[in-house]
């Protein structure tokens, strides 16, 4: 029976460079712009919701709108910098986000036609193995270690209680 070939693709070289150059170029331009946050420190400051940008937003506008009433504390040309810099930086994420999802999705359906047919040449090996085909053992040999399943010793095993009374408990 012939498998269902989920997707079809391939890179060329000269494909891979570009990408890695592209990648390489962002890296680049992102050197010392970005920051790496811990685990800890991503929980501590989290993210603001839709609900919480809109507030932002607002408050910016107001902030344009009535120049008299930002205290002095708040210094607005950084706040205006990091503003516009979210901005900058939310769309390109949009765009890589899309472009992850998709290489994620493609290498979802790489890996399960590989899985598939990794399993039906092991079943393939198993069978000429057991047929005893010549330079099969080792095949099967080396890919049945990955089906090993760990079973209960027989002695530890406790029969059930047996509810009818003719069978007694071994």
């Amino acid at each position: 029976m012939a498998l269902d070939n989920l997707i079809s693709i391939s890179f060329s070289a000269s494909d891979l460079e570009t990408i890695d150059k592209a990648i390489q170029d962002i890296q680049t331009v992102l050197t010392g712009k970005t920051i790496n946050l811990t685990p800890d420190e991503r929980q501590q400051y989290g993210r603001i919701a839709e609900q919480n940008k809109l507030f932002v937003n607002k408050a910016k506008t107001y902030m344009e709108q009535y120049v008299q009433h930002v205290p002095g504390f708040i210094d607005k040309a950084e706040f205006d910098r990091d503003y516009e810099a979210r901005e900058q930086i939310e769309q390109r994420l949009q765009l890589l986000d899309s472009l992850v999802e998709q290489l994620a999705d493609t290498k979802v359906l790489l890996d399960h036609d590989n899985y598939h047919n990794a399993i039906s040449f092991y079943r393939s090996i198993r069978f000429l193995s057991e047929e005893n085909v010549p330079g099969t053992n080792v095949i099967y040999e080396g890919m049945k270690q990955f089906f090993v399943t760990t079973q209960i010793p027989q002695q530890t095993q406790v029969p059930p209680p047996s509810t009818n009374s003719n069978n007694p408990p071994q």
